[in-house]
């Protein structure tokens, strides 16, 4: 490999051995990116340390892989309380949420992912627990049923999802401090990589790292998922070190292109490019023409592609923009319906 370049990573440093190969960070002055939720949480989270009470219920809303998951773990670090992980979907009886929420300790912190999936009665078992510290417990049946209200232990709900808008009014607002996460830069994204390129021991130069920040489409997931990859590819070539050319092999093995788009989006603008003439298309019809589920398009795939400006969503479906109908090798029409349209 070449010696040209700069070199921006190389050998982990003794603390990052503990993270037994995880590449999150662990505290906030470690997170990159995402200054103003990051300037949010330390104030929120000191002021509340320094009380020596909880902190607030949190929000983290944003697309996947944006470190939502890693700052929920950086609020238990930072308030040095246990946190306790749990998916909304996973959560179907009253009784399952009734026994974690006793079980807290003062000060811990549950984490829910995909709050926005939580069933009904969980959520509105949710509500007292989050404002008033304590749950309702039906005991019994018929007309000898009684209440009774058990208190919790002081605690701070950290709740993240991919679609704020699915979130009831009254759960959003119980969440006292609310974050909307945005993607990365390629700056932001470059830093990323230099710091897990030295957690898994990896040298790499900056060309190379800036190439593979270039295409991770703002995603410090995506970035790091790449990186693992170039890792892979550059022990089995028996590479001292990734340059460039190194990096844009393994890329290419990847089958991620030069605008960051894998086999996946190419599949999915083909579909409407070559079956339904450059759309306009149903969500529902490109999934069955791909066989793909709908909520991962509109979730995984279609946020990338509108920020580039490769699809639109239109009220009679979705249509390739004139920059897609060129990437797709399509002439482009005068006529294309539009966002106006």
């Amino acid at each position: 490999m070449s010696d040209d370049a700069r070199i921006i990573a190389g050998e982990e440093e003794p603390e990052d051995r503990e993270v037994d190969g995880s590449l999150r960070p662990r505290r906030l002055g470690d997170f990159v990116g995402q200054e103003h939720a990051v300037r949010q949480l330390e104030t929120f989270v000191a002021a509340a340390r320094g009380r020596g009470e909880a902190c607030d219920h949190v929000l983290l809303a944003g697309p996947p892989g944006l470190g939502k998951t890693s700052l929920a773990f950086i609020v238990a670090i930072e308030m040095d309380s246990r946190i306790h992980t749990i998916s909304g979907p996973a959560l179907e009886r009253k009784g399952d949420i009734a026994s974690i929420l006793t079980a807290l300790e003062p000060n811990d912190v549950l984490f829910v992912d995909e709050v926005h999936r939580l069933p009904r009665a969980i959520e509105e078992l949710l509500y007292p627990a989050m404002e008033d510290g304590a749950i309702d417990i039906v005991i019994g049946q018929g007309p000898g049923a009684r209440t009774l209200r058990l208190d919790l232990a002081p605690f701070t709900l950290v709740g993240a999802t991919t679609r704020a808008g699915l979130l009831t009014t009254p759960m959003r607002d119980r969440f006292g401090i609310s974050l909307r996460l945005e993607y990365y830069t390629p700056d932001e994204l470059l830093r990323i990589i230099a710091r897990s390129a030295g957690i898994l021991g990896l040298t790499i130069d900056e060309d190379a790292a800036a190439e593979i920040a270039r295409r991770s489409r703002g995603t410090p997931r995506v970035a790091n998922r790449i990186l693992r990859r170039v890792r892979d590819v550059a022990q089995v070539r028996g590479w001292d070190a990734v340059d460039r050319e190194g990096a844009l092999e393994a890329l290419e093995l990847l089958g991620v292109d030069e605008d960051g788009l894998d086999r996946a989006d190419r599949e999915y603008l083909r579909a409407i490019a070559e079956r339904f003439n450059g759309g306009p298309v149903g969500l529902s019809t490109i999934a069955v023409a791909i066989g793909e589920d709908e909520g991962t398009l509109e979730e995984v795939y279609e946020p990338y592609l509108i920020q580039q400006g490769l699809i639109q969503r239109t009220p009679r479906g979705r249509v390739l923009t004139p920059r897609g109908r060129e990437l797709t090798g399509m002439p482009n029409d005068p006529g294309m319906p539009t966002l106006l349209d």
